[in-house]
């Protein structure tokens, strides 16, 4: 989930940062659209409200850009589609390739948003994972999921799971993507996402555990400024997902059974001081350490916000952050 300190999904403006004035600074713009007479609000939350009428309105847009070609890192990037009922795709990176014969390693992404919005092919996030698949020298492939509350939680992990294992089942060179048959190594497989892709990295990460990925090894996951409830967004998440179980939920609060059986070695954690989420994911590697896992995790704290790196990419902690994510994947 995002914090209220800094908008930071949504980019429509251009201005300064109020903290940084030295570096470019984006402010939300909200959507809104005209309610229709006499429809009542029944809930409004954070990145949404939902009117008597069932109508609901977003409070942030999701712009998008098309798959191209960055002449300056020689990072190509095009769309696929998994699957087309449910409707999911993924936007797939390919770095330049030095050495024809050596295949690379495959960092599944997952954007954030609040589960409710933004996009693999919003303006930013194609930046991000495209700057992530040149520095660590990857094939990227991130996944354009169902949004919610359109789309009930669990749409958006059933979505990220299957293209997942779309990923996985091109193991055997023979699959509909060229670039991973040709390219990918499936022995070094990760995840990784921002806010509350960072959640549903971790539902991935499970989910490995229990049913295992055919064809493919699992090697890490990179969870930034990752949502797991204890804050005011979890009415929001609640609603979004008609069944749960409650502020226990497995999914918004990681039981120890789910953490120790998280079906990769390393996990790579990233809290910002100034984020509201910083105790939830200082918590999560707590938990993670005494659940009895028998992985390596560790923990990296700065005294940013809420996904600062989206902000602004040459910024040096954004470019710390990414080259730290890039480490990660390289040093196994």
């Amino acid at each position: 989930m995002q914090s209220l300190r800094l908008p930071l999904f949504h980019y429509l403006h251009r201005t300064t940062s109020p903290l940084h004035p030295t570096r470019p600074f984006f402010q939300i713009r909200s959507h809104t659209t005209q309610p229709i007479k006499n429809d009542a609000v029944t809930h409004e939350f954070r990145f949404f409200r939902v009117y008597e009428s069932g109508k609901v309105e977003k409070f942030h847009q999701t712009h998008k850009v098309p798959p191209s070609h960055d002449p300056v890192t020689g990072v190509q990037s095009k769309d696929v589609i998994i699957s087309s009922e449910p409707a999911v795709s993924a936007r797939i990176f390919l770095p330049r390739i030095r050495h024809p014969t050596r295949k690379l390693p495959v960092l599944f992404h997952v954007h954030g948003g609040g589960f409710s919005f933004e996009s693999a092919f919003s303006p930013h996030i194609h930046s991000y994972v495209s700057t992530l698949s040149s520095a660590a020298d990857v094939i990227a492939v991130s996944v354009e999921y169902r949004l919610a509350p359109e789309h009930p939680i669990p749409a958006c992990y059933d979505d990220s799971w299957a293209a997942l294992n779309w990923v996985a089942s091109h193991c055997s060179r023979n699959g509909p993507e060229p670039w991973l048959n040709d390219h990918a190594d499936f022995d070094s497989v990760f995840v990784a996402g921002d806010s509350a892709g960072g959640n549903i990295s971790h539902d991935l990460a499970v989910r490995v555990g229990l049913l295992g990925l055919p064809g493919a090894k699992l090697v890490g996951a990179v969870l930034v400024h990752p949502y797991f409830g204890g804050t005011d967004d979890d009415a929001m998440w609640l609603y979004m997902c008609r069944d749960n179980n409650g502020l226990q939920d497995r999914r918004l609060r990681p039981s120890l059974e789910d953490l120790r059986r998280l079906g990769c070695e390393r996990v790579l954690v990233f809290v910002a001081e100034k984020d509201h989420l910083s105790g939830v994911g200082k918590n999560y590697v707590d938990q993670l350490k005494k659940s009895g896992w028998n992985g390596s995790v560790e923990i990296v704290e700065n005294e940013e916000d809420h996904c600062f790196h989206l902000e602004d990419l040459k910024y040096e902690k954004a470019v710390a952050l990414i080259r730290r994510i890039a480490s990660f994947i390289k040093h196994r």
